[in-house]
């Protein structure tokens, strides 16, 4: 069925009025989906890895490449830091662009050498508005993989916003879906309590909603959690 149209609200929602509409679509899509148990890894690191290997790319060849390096023993900075790019780039390779990535992977060693003895976990001690803008001269490391970095591994309350997030708005009638990064990212976060739970379920659950609903193509609108927010 063709996708129903809301009237327009974007930023003009008024910040009490849309903490609302958030908060009630992001009930409606637990209670109907549940809860989704997001970021699978093992350790922070790991889950900034990922952040950086889902990059272009699904979680199912994001595995398959963590998968070699646990068994190659490189899932760690020190081992990651000293491992060749090349062998590094081959143990990555289902993950694609993996030349590419590597090397974004050896920037992310070097910047947690740099400042925090290569303890990521120690970064969870910044603060956030400090923090984002050091994550973001990390070559290839953009907003979106920054944010996540931020919530899955550091438990930060960073927003992160993927196409999946622009669709739901656009079709919603709440943003346009070219609308800048972080002005979608403020969209959420000037209106919600800084949650990183939330966040993380939130964004969890919108993903969840894009991929078995609202498709790109032939959306389910009729079955979809969210339909009772279309007009």
């Amino acid at each position: 069925m063709g996708v129903a149209r809301a009237r327009p609200v974007g930023l003009h929602f008024a910040p009490m009025n849309r903490e609302a509409l958030l908060t009630s679509m992001y009930q409606s899509m637990l209670a109907s989906l549940g809860e989704s148990r997001w970021w699978p890894a093992e350790s922070p690191f790991e889950m900034a890895v990922g952040a950086i290997l889902t990059q272009n790319t699904n979680w199912k060849n994001v595995e398959r490449a963590i998968d070699n390096l646990k068994t190659a023993r490189a899932l760690t900075p020190e081992a990651m830091a000293t491992l060749p790019s090349d062998e590094l780039a081959a143990l990555i390779q289902p993950s694609g662009y993996f030349r590419v990535k590597a090397q974004r992977l050896k920037g992310l060693v070097t910047f947690l050498d740099q400042e925090c003895d290569g303890d990521i976990s120690l970064l969870a001690e910044r603060d956030l508005d400090e923090l984002r803008p050091m994550l973001l001269t990390i070559k290839g490391i953009g907003p979106e993989t920054a944010d996540s970095i931020l919530l899955y591994a550091l438990g930060q309350p960073s927003f992160v916003v993927d196409a999946y997030t622009r669709r739901i708005l656009s079709r919603h009638g709440l943003l346009p879906e070219d609308t800048h990064y972080d002005e979608v990212r403020d969209f959420f976060m000037d209106a919600l309590d800084p949650d990183p739970a939330m966040f993380n379920e939130y964004h969890a659950l919108l993903v969840r909603v894009a991929k078995d609903f609202c498709l790109k193509k032939a959306p389910q609108c009729e079955a979809c959690p969210l339909r009772e927010y279309l007009d």
